[in-house]
């Protein structure tokens, strides 16, 4: 009972510990000379804050960045940036036309602060039209461009361009030729692509040059699509290359026609395709994925001559091992001027092959320099 009465009678006073926010150290001397400026060739949404390192920049760890619109208050912080650092570039919601002052002070590993340094002038960002650091792809854009202008100049000439040869384009020929001699019909698959794809457009302009021999040899053409867009556009292409022929009744457009929009579903509808009609001639052109082994392989079991063309890197082995021709990436690109040897189109890729000699001319003289330690080539391109 003594007890209770004792402590009963004691009276303990709370603990209100309060840390002041911001501890000011006598000690730390601020940074100097702060300089705020526009930073150039942006959008006007960036500007550049430097200063003098501060005496004590061994005891500190980094640097705090106030801005504010009104130059003697109303300072918010914008950012921080470690010790020996003289400058940052302040991108926090910077607007163009508007002034800003900015203050930067000390900030030790405890939290403990300098002074702020005296404000600096105003500085107004502001959008520039063009980016001096993208020169070297100006020159670049006016190079290539002046090269493929060259090539088109030379095809309107009349001058031959040569075009390395393409095996797997030159047997497109005989392997419908071949599918009109046995009496069954050729199939073209254009690939999961959609109408977006680059390799389904390049798929579907040398669609374009085949049904042209299909309808020269009154050859029966399947197209299964995966795409009712890619579809739509097929049955167009196949329809005028008819037409272009002096073939229209030979045209069927239940030929063409939308088959499933899912992956293994298309695959094994194309599959028993295959194994029903009783192709001659598999061509295999656009975007595949894990599918490409299972057309390519049910093509191979049903004795059709296989061609196939694809940019997807992964599915070219499968290709390869499954088909007779594999066209293999740029060539696919290439097909539709090689097939047609239209002087316009095949300018415009010897213009690009002209410009890649331009390049390996570049990486050459890259690498000679850089054997004697100069890095021009290097920081051209890299800047």
């Amino acid at each position: 009972m003594l007890l209770f009465y004792i402590l009963t009678q004691i009276s303990v006073a709370p603990l209100n510990i309060v840390i002041p926010p911001n501890v000011i150290s006598n000690i730390i001397i601020p940074p100097s000379e702060v300089t705020a400026y526009d930073n150039s060739n942006d959008g006007g949404d960036r500007i550049n804050v430097e200063w003098s390192l501060s005496p004590d920049d061994s005891l500190i760890s980094g640097y705090e960045i106030w801005r504010s619109e009104v130059k003697d208050s109303g300072y918010y912080k914008v950012g921080y940036i470690g010790r020996t650092n003289t400058h940052y570039q302040d991108i926090a919601e910077v607007k163009e036309g508007v002034q800003y002052y900015y203050e930067v002070r000390c900030r030790t590993s405890k939290y403990e602060y300098s002074e702020f340094t005296a404000p600096s002038e105003a500085a107004t960002s502001s959008s520039q039209w063009y980016n001096t650091y993208k020169t070297n792809v100006l020159i670049g854009l006016i190079i290539f461009s002046f090269v493929v202008l060259f090539a088109i100049f030379q095809a309107r000439k009349g001058k031959t361009l040569f075009i390395r040869k393409i095996n797997g384009l030159d047997a497109l020929d005989e392997a419908v030729g071949r599918a009109t001699e046995m009496g069954r019909p050729v199939l073209y698959v254009p690939g999961l692509g959609s109408i977006g794809d680059i390799a389904t457009i390049a798929a579907i302009n040398i669609l374009s040059q085949v049904a042209k021999k299909t309808a020269e040899y009154n050859t029966p053409i399947l197209v299964p699509n995966c795409d009712p867009i890619v579809m739509s556009v097929t049955q167009e292409v196949v329809k005028e290359a008819y037409l272009e022929k002096g073939r229209p009744e030979g045209y069927n457009p239940d030929n063409i026609f939308y088959l499933v929009g899912s992956q293994f579903p298309y695959a094994a509808g194309v599959g028993g395709i295959m194994m029903r009609e009783k192709p001659a001639t598999n061509l295999f052109m656009g975007t595949f994925m894990a599918e490409a082994l299972i057309l390519a392989e049910t093509g191979n079991i049903s004795g059709a001559v296989q061609i196939a063309g694809t940019d997807a890197v992964t599915q070219l082995p499968f290709f390869i091992t499954s088909c007779d021709y594999t066209i293999m990436g740029e060539e696919l690109y290439a097909a539709s001027a090689y097939l047609s040897q239209e002087p316009m189109l095949v300018s415009s890729i010897k213009g690009q092959d002209y410009n890649k000699l331009i390049l390996i001319f570049f990486l050459i003289l890259g690498s000679i320099l850089g054997l004697i330690n100069n890095d021009f080539i290097l920081n051209w391109f890299h800047n």
